[in-house]
């Protein structure tokens, strides 16, 4: 057998080989404190301990790296866009959850709007000079982010700082304080025992107990009033994809325990305009006590979910007309059967706190409806035009042409046809620009 050393080795220089016995050593001493300190079953979060952040923290004190010279300044937008030397204003500290087009405040003095259908909560955007110009802060004691999953369960307290939400919903197991730490258990107002059981109950009402929801065809899911999304956060290991959006409203700001988690999630409401998605998007669109009037109004906000659906595609509605008989949650319900009826859905089950419907695919009961004078018809129209800002229409559309309705892609395909779809409603978008000027 060969030995490891040899008599080259007796050449090399003395200095050379305490620097290498060096070398070994060091890594050796790697190696135990890697095994000493690392072999924690669970993970560790170890910060540096926080400090109240000042005015002065947004400038490096260390002589080695460069000084940000930003000024704490509420500054507002002036006609002409210029950045000064100093570079770009950080806004003050209480601006740290300011969110553009809806700043209550600015809303709150506008005494022309419609609150009765909520115009209040959508997107309405001050004219130019009332518009703030700064980089908005984080809140104090902002950390890095806890990383997605350990974010479905907790993420740090001071990142979005609202104890009230926690106080009014902590008995529907929404969120719970835990230490520094936001706890979600993953309950909701009508699954207060935990998504993963809701979840299962609604896979067995759509397949008469045959299966789950992603074997009836559910792939991407549109959640209204999310609260803190964590029916979206267990969808995810059925490999289906949830849009989870909600208002700016007296819960405080919903939508940022969902991004903190790790969430996809926007501020919207469904009030006067369309959902900024294209039609046909979604296999099921999901309402759990989301105070959503959908009886009012001739039923527009449902005809608005009949536009995202897909043909087949589901309208899950967990809320009390479905079960209570009091108060007037009759009289609601009796109102949400006409309508549906009307657009030819399907109730194809009710049980315990929730109904759910089916979109037809075959359009012949529609058109009877219409011939009846019962629905109105939407006018034909290019179905991959963007939607934003367009106001809701008392009308559903037909889709006679089967071959219109684009078969959903693979997961590894969706990054290029969604990005060719996006940039089809681009071009389409300049080409109208175009003609207006």
């Amino acid at each position: 057998m060969r030995r490891w050393w040899s008599p080259a080795l007796a050449a090399v220089e003395p200095r050379s080989v305490q620097l290498l016995l060096l070398g070994v050593a060091l890594v050796a001493a790697s190696f135990y404190a890697g095994t000493l300190f690392g072999s924690s079953a669970s993970p560790a979060l170890v910060l540096p301990p926080s400090r109240p952040r000042s005015p002065d923290s947004f400038r490096a004190k260390v002589t080695d790296v460069p000084v940000f010279t930003n000024r704490v300044s509420r500054t507002y937008r002036a006609k002409s866009v210029t950045v000064p030397d100093h570079g770009v204003d950080v806004c003050p500290l209480e601006y740290n959850e300011y969110v553009p087009c809806h700043d209550g405040a600015y809303i709150s003095s506008l005494k022309s709007l419609d609150t009765s259908r909520h115009v209040d909560l959508e997107s309405i955007c001050p004219p130019w000079e009332k518009r703030l110009f700064c980089l908005v802060p984080p809140p104090n004691d902002y950390k890095i982010p806890i990383r997605w999953p350990t974010s479905r369960d907790y993420v740090w307290r001071s990142n979005v700082n609202h104890s009230h939400l926690a106080e009014v919903k902590g008995g529907q197991n929404w969120v719970h304080e835990k230490g520094k730490l936001w706890w979600f258990p993953g309950g909701g107002t009508h699954f207060k025992h935990g998504a993963s059981e809701y979840i299962e109950r609604l896979g067995n009402m759509m397949t008469n107990s045959t299966g789950d929801l992603r074997s009836a065809g559910v792939v991407q899911v549109l959640d209204v009033g999310c609260g803190v999304a964590s029916f979206s956060a267990y969808l995810l290991p059925l490999d289906i994809r949830t849009m989870s959006f909600a208002p700016k409203d007296g819960h405080e700001n919903q939508i940022q325990f969902a991004l903190e988690r790790g969430i996809g999630a926007m501020i919207s409401v469904l009030a006067t305009k369309q959902l900024p998605y294209p039609e046909n998007s979604f296999e099921m669109v999901h309402c759990s006590r989301c105070r959503v009037d959908w009886h009012e109004n001739d039923g527009i906000l449902l005809k608005e979910v009949d536009r995202l659906l897909r043909p087949n595609g589901y309208f899950v509605y967990s809320a009390p007309p479905a079960y209570r008989k009091d108060k007037d949650f009759p009289v609601i319900w009796e109102k949400l059967v006409n309508i549906t009826t009307t657009m030819c859905w399907k109730l194809i089950a009710k049980h315990v706190q929730t109904a759910i419907w089916v979109k037809p695919e075959d359009e012949s009961c529609r058109q009877k409806n219409v011939d009846m004078n019962l629905l109105s018809i939407c006018e034909s129209n290019d179905n991959i035009s963007p939607s934003w800002k367009i106001p809701l229409m008392n009308c559903v559309k037909l889709n006679k042409d089967k071959s219109n309705i684009q078969k959903l892609p693979s997961r590894s395909d969706r990054l290029s046809f969604y990005s060719k779809s996006l940039e089809i409603i681009g071009q389409l978008h300049f080409s109208n620009s175009q003609e207006k000027i």
